[in-house]
């Protein structure tokens, strides 16, 4: 299983099928994932250990050791980790599940895309 190593803390896909993908993801203590959205996919996310809060369409929710959201597609969304880090169980499902279907709209890490014109 390759990890990859990511400025927030990294992923591990665990498996993957038609129109499936399912990956493990470690927020290090006080890191966030972009703020982004998916076309062609949806997630659900079950938090596995640690806390933090969880970002879906402009609402904060708590996120703790066994609580699961679903993240469907168009919807803007962000995980935060808490004190303790955060890892999180990541299902997705649909056409395309591929890194080139996340469009960021902020990023603690300078990977939004500067508007062209």
């Amino acid at each position: 299983m390759e990890r990859c190593t990511r400025p927030w803390g990294w992923y591990e896909t665990l498996t993957e099928g038609e129109g499936y993908l399912v990956k493990r993801l470690w927020l290090e203590p006080g890191q966030r994932l972009s703020l982004q959205r998916h076309q062609h996919r949806l997630e659900h996310w079950y938090v596995a250990a640690g806390e933090g809060v969880v970002n879906l369409d402009g609402t904060q929710h708590s996120a703790q050791a066994g609580s699961s959201f679903d993240v469907p597609c168009s919807c803007v969304h962000r995980a935060t980790a808490g004190d303790q880090g955060l890892l999180i169980v990541e299902v997705q499902r649909g056409s395309i599940l591929r890194e080139d279907d996340i469009e960021r709209f902020a990023d603690d890490y300078g990977r939004v895309a500067a508007p062209v014109g």
